[in-house]
């Protein structure tokens, strides 16, 4: 449908073009997501492995929605770096999982163009389930991983746990961010191939 393509471009943007999210665009995201939510649950929508993926896509914004409140929270109440940092912890979660799940979604477009008949055992909607549930579950300990090394920090505490919880959070963070510059490569070359093998020769 049109809708979703445009949503998805409206996320391509967002996440893998703009190199940082501000006020209009995490704004037009929100209604994006909560205007294919509601769009996914329409039986005009065929329930297939890249609606699944899409609606993962789209839920990952009540993140985004969560860390707007705990700002407001924190805001009317004083500023807690707790609050901050949950508030950062969960825009950090929200952005990890939309990466990753956006070059699913490219990955099976690319599938569909050039392999149609032989993915299509691999494009099924239990696949994409467990794909978006493995996603979510990864991004969940990465988040763990950085909530507990900023508790450490602002603890003061000293030993090997918090050597240990430092550097495996600075390696985390510096793979992160490597695998987020590889995902906008991968996408750009995915979407340039499928434009150019259905542009008329």
């Amino acid at each position: 449908m049109k809708d979703l393509r445009r949503y998805l471009a409206l996320k391509y943007i967002q996440y893998l073009v703009l190199s940082s999210s501000n006020a209009v665009s995490t704004l037009l995201g929100l209604l994006g997501s909560a205007y294919t939510m509601i769009l996914l649950q329409s039986a005009k929508v065929s329930s297939k492995s890249t609606a699944v993926l899409i609606s993962s896509l789209a839920q990952a914004d009540i993140l985004v929605f969560l860390s707007l409140v705990s700002d407001m929270v924190s805001g009317s109440f004083g500023a807690s770096p707790a609050a901050s940092a949950l508030a950062r912890i969960l825009l950090t979660a929200n952005a990890h999982v939309s990466c990753v799940l956006l070059s699913c979604v490219a990955f099976e477009a690319y599938l569909i163009t050039f392999l149609p008949l032989e993915s299509r055992p691999l494009r099924t909607v239990r696949n994409a389930r467990l794909i978006s549930r493995v996603i979510w579950m990864l991004v969940a300990a990465e988040c763990a991983l950085f909530l507990m090394d900023d508790h450490l920090r602002a603890s003061s505490s000293s030993g090997l746990l918090v050597q240990v919880s430092s550097v495996a959070a600075a390696l985390l963070r510096s793979l992160s961010y490597i695998l987020g510059i590889l995902l906008r490569i991968i996408n750009v070359y995915i979407y340039y191939k499928i434009f150019f093998s259905m542009s008329p020769r």
